[in-house]
Parts: structure tokens; C-alpha cells; sequence
């Protein structure tokens, strides 16, 4: 064998070690972005879930604090709001045709 073929038999070799080795490192790379994407959907959940506790504390934090016994209406104003809602829905449900009392 001449100088040049065992050359190019070496150089087939190594051309063929480096693809496997290459085909080695891609599959490696591919778990390793596949543990990845794993563990950012895991934290992406973890996130997603921690806003809806914080944003369901926050509503509950503020409506303690915004009602409080001084902010807290009376009863008598509370029956009288709903004395002129009840009021308001007689006038507008009652049956148009019938002529109001005392003519």
C-alpha cells in the first residue's frame, strides 16, 4: 500500500469516528434540551399556580381591609336601601294598564 492510500484509509477512519462521535453529541444535546424544556414547564406550572394563590390572598387581604366595622353600613341603612329597591322594581313590574290608587 503507497503512502497516500494508507493516508486516505486514516483520514476515512477518523472521518467516521468524528460523525459517530457527532451523532453522539447531538443525542446528548437532545436529552439535555429535552430535561430542560421538562423542568421550564414544571417551573412555568409552579409560577402559573403561585400567581393565582398570591392574586387570591391579595383579594381576600383586600376586601378585609376595606371592610371594616367603621366602613360597615347600619342596618337601618341597609333596610332603607332595599325598601327603595323593592320600590323601584314595584314601579317598573307593575302591569302598565292598571291606574295608580285614588283616581
Amino acid at each position: 500500500m503507497s503512502s497516500l492510500k494508507s493516508r486516505k484509509q486514516l483520514l476515512l477512519m477518523e472521518s467516521e469516528l468524528n460523525r459517530a462521535q457527532l451523532i453522539q453529541e447531538w443525542k446528548a444535546m437532545a436529552d439535555d434540551v429535552r430535561v430542560l424544556t421538562r423542568k421550564a414547564k414544571t417551573i412555568g406550572s409552579l409560577a402559573s399556580a403561585s400567581a393565582v394563590v398570591v392574586a387570591g390572598l391579595s383579594f381576600f387581604r383586600r376586601k378585609k381591609t376595606t371592610t371594616t366595622v367603621a366602613d360597615k353600613p347600619g342596618w337601618w341603612q341597609t333596610i332603607l336601601k332595599g325598601a327603595g329597591l323593592a320600590s323601584t322594581l314595584w314601579a317598573e313590574f307593575r302591569s302598565p294598564d292598571r291606574e295608580p290608587r285614588g283616581k
